[in-house]
């Protein structure tokens, strides 16, 4: 039927054509729908090709809206400066600009001279305040042991001193006794022989009586005259007794400073101590010293702005050179505050380097605190008249995933283009 139709279609006399000038809409119309009516296959096409044209359209737009792309990004990494920790002469220079070195691989020599001096002097030092820290210690149980011993002897002298003052008293007391015993005896001598000369001279008595009475009382008053001595004797061993008592308590209070003498030890030792402690120290800081001649790399990287040369006096913290770590990149991607809507911290990324044309995977790793403007050193004043609204770039930070940068050919400052996926 559709044939017949067809047939028919073909076999109608063409439409008359006007003169020149373009159609009416609705003759172009009918001409189209004839020319659609005469072949369904472009009727087909075009629908087919519009479904794919929407269908396209609408991938393509997912797919320009799944990412935020910037071209304001570069290469950023770890500058380390490698500076001297002493001062000297340099004597050895041993790499060169842009030469890759290892962590720990010597890079300059400062003349070692001095510092080899200073820890000889050092160890000398150290030696000498161990010796006397050794002396200071046995010193301390010698006089704890020494300080002992006089307390001990100084209570023993003070008892056996008392012992002797009272034993002096009591002799003392005895010759008094005696003493006055002696001068009673001698004033009853002195009695009877004043009665014996009255009764001698009355011839009561016999002369042999008298001279007994006159014996008598010559020896009572010689025995009157020894106990006095006596007695001042005793007096005299009291004093002497009281003396060493006085004596033996002064040496009793000098030993009772032994505690403070066995502290005062202590304390030697102590300082001592610590004079060793500060010797090991400056001993630790010469050896330090010397180790510090030897300026080696603090990180894996390649050499750069080196500004030493041999023969040059360096000066403790001045800036030798500079090793760049290319083990540890980042990107720093500057976007529109509008592209961060969507974008978060984890986030593929994929980085594209203008100088080889390869493209690295990473991802978000932050997002900065401020604006560039922000942090620049002239920061913009927006509380003027004129202001006028600029659409500010936040840096992105962007690290590239684990083994990316393995190849060592990127390098910080680095022109890059970004595309982060938000979707």
């Amino acid at each position: 039927m559709a044939n017949s139709t067809d047939t028919q279609i073909q076999e109608a006399p063409p439409p008359t054509t006007p003169g020149p000038g373009p159609l009416p809409a609705t003759e172009r119309d009918l001409r189209w729908r004839r020319f659609t009516h005469r072949n369904p296959r472009v009727r087909m096409f075009l629908i087919i090709a519009g479904v794919v044209a929407l269908i396209a359209g609408i991938l393509l737009w997912r797919y320009f809206a799944s990412y935020e792309s910037t071209d304001d990004a570069q290469i950023d990494g770890h500058l380390n400066a490698v500076s001297a920790r002493v001062s000297g002469h340099v004597i050895k220079l041993l790499v060169d600009d842009n030469q890759y070195v290892d962590a720990g691989t010597p890079l300059v020599q400062i003349d070692p001279t001095d510092y080899q001096v200073a820890l000889e002097r050092a160890r000398a030092a150290y030696a000498e305040a161990v010796a006397s820290a050794r002396a200071a210690q046995v010193n301390v149980p010698i006089t704890a042991v020494g300080s002992s011993s006089q307390v001990s002897s100084a209570q023993a002298d003070v008892q056996s001193a008392a012992a002797a003052v009272d034993a002096a008293r009591r002799q003392a007391d005895a010759a008094k006794a005696q003493l006055a015993q002696a001068e009673a005896n001698n004033a009853k001598a002195q009695s009877d022989l004043e009665r014996y000369r009255q009764l001698v001279q009355k011839q009561e008595i016999s002369q042999q009586q008298y001279d007994q009475a006159v014996a008598v009382a010559k020896a009572s008053a010689a025995a009157v005259d020894a106990a006095r001595a006596q007695a001042g004797a005793a007096e005299q061993q009291v004093r002497q007794a009281e003396g060493k008592l006085a004596w033996a308590q002064a040496m009793l209070r000098s030993a009772s400073t032994a505690p403070q003498q066995v502290a005062a030890t202590k304390s030697k030792a102590q300082s001592a101590e610590a004079a060793v402690k500060r010797a090991k120290a400056e001993l630790d800081q010469a050896q330090l010293n010397l180790q510090y001649t030897n300026v080696v790399a603090p990180v894996s990287g390649v050499v750069t702005g080196r500004t030493v040369e041999i023969g040059q006096n360096v000066l403790s913290g001045q800036e030798l050179m500079r090793v760049i770590n290319l083990d540890d990149l980042w990107v720093t991607a500057n976007y529109k505050e509008t592209q961060l809507k969507y974008m978060r911290v984890g986030q593929a990324s994929d980085i594209h380097v203008d100088a080889n044309g390869k493209t690295y995977k990473g991802h978000v790793q932050s997002i900065a605190g401020a604006s560039g403007a922000i942090m620049s050193l002239l920061p913009p004043e927006n509380a003027t008249g004129n202001y006028v609204k600029v659409v500010q770039r936040i840096p992105v930070k962007i690290t590239f995933d684990a083994g990316e940068t393995r190849e060592h050919v990127l390098r910080p400052g680095m022109s890059v283009v970004t595309k982060v996926w938000i979707r």
